[in-house]
């Protein structure tokens, strides 16, 4: 009896032993959160200075935990929308243990907002990308980049010029191809009732997209089919505050005066002749009832070397947020799998 008694008990230590091994290889919550911060605490918010052609700027960015493998920069959409709408991935990445960065773009609302139009540009940005990257400490053993729409432009772009420098990248809900984007917004606005176009083209021609009722138009019959997929007043929110500080004037330069009518800086933008010189695993997503085609995601995934393709049957373009159940189990094993490759 005493010997069996004996035997469990090493067995209970044992087993003791090894979860506390185990426990031990994650880091606690107090070295999760330390961001080394020696004088004031600031929650992990810093302001990066950015040197452009006209000047040296700042940038808003959040560090959120502690992790030397798994660092994450998110790059929001618009163009010159906020970190705010993608608030959301706060409730999962740390959880995860993932060091996650927010950042607000030059001419964003927590970020410097300067007039002069000459800096909206895409190779401005990618370069303001770079050093927003320096700053935090990031590189090719723990650097992840996720860009959502114009955040998608942006990150195929910066990974063209600085893959280098990528451990993965995620480019979520965007096309790599302007025109295409374009053409199929037609198609989806071809789909609506002729009644509701007919009043659509009547503000357009007289160039009146400021008009509430166009907006509200716009909003209620496009955005709430394929931006998010929930009524309006059901919208999340952080992204109606970001919606609310929008910088206009920037997002027009580059987008164009309204949805349905993409223009601006990015007209004839296109990388698709590109992906092919993409080697960092890179992960494509796409949504059914996105505005964009999320055909031609998947297409993208397969142009790329080292691609992954994640489809929601549910999501639209903020698929974030109307198909959480979705996106982010495929969006955390892409991270996994993609940190398991360098442990080998």
């Amino acid at each position: 009896m005493f010997r069996y008694a004996l035997i469990a008990f090493f067995i209970l230590l044992f087993s003791a032993c090894e979860r506390k091994s185990s426990e031990n290889t994650s880091p606690s919550v107090k070295d999760y959160f330390n961001y080394g911060e020696q004088d004031i605490k600031t929650a992990g918010v810093r302001m990066i200075p950015i040197q452009t052609p006209k000047g040296t700027f700042n940038v808003w960015t959040k560090r959120i935990g502690n992790n030397p493998r798994i660092k994450v920069l998110i790059l929001h959409g618009g163009p010159a929308l906020t970190h705010e709408y993608m608030e959301c991935f706060e409730s999962y990445f740390p959880k995860e243990g993932f060091e996650l960065y927010e950042y607000d773009q030059l001419g964003s609302y927590y970020s410097d907002q300067p007039t002069d139009s000459s800096l909206w540009t895409l190779e401005r940005f990618v370069e303001e990308v770079e050093q927003v990257r320096m700053a935090l400490g990031l590189n090719k053993d723990n650097f992840y980049l996720l860009g959502n729409s114009w955040g998608g432009i942006l990150g195929m772009e910066y990974a063209l010029k600085y893959q280098q420098n990528l451990k993965g990248l995620i480019v979520s809900n965007m096309t790599a191809d302007y025109a295409k984007y374009g053409a199929y917004n037609a198609k989806l606005r071809s789909e609506m009732r002729k009644s509701l176009v007919d009043s659509l083209e009547r503000f357009e021609q007289a160039g009146d997209y400021t008009n509430p009722v166009y907006q509200q138009l716009v909003f209620d019959e496009y955005y709430c089919k394929h931006i998010l997929r929930k009524p309006r007043a059901a919208w999340p929110e952080p992204v109606m505050r970001s919606f609310k500080h929008v910088n206009q004037f920037v997002y027009e330069i580059l987008q164009g005066p309204s949805e349905f009518l993409p223009g601006g800086r990015l007209v004839g933008w296109e990388c698709w002749s590109r992906l092919n010189q993409l080697t960092v695993p890179t992960l494509m997503i796409g949504s059914r009832y996105d505005t964009m085609n999320p055909e031609e995601m998947e297409q993208m995934s397969k142009l790329v070397q080292n691609g992954t393709y994640l489809y929601c049957p549910n999501g639209s373009h903020l698929s974030m947020w109307d198909a959480q159940e979705e996106y982010y189990p495929g969006v955390i094993d892409f991270i996994k799998k993609t940190d398991a490759l360098t442990k080998q």
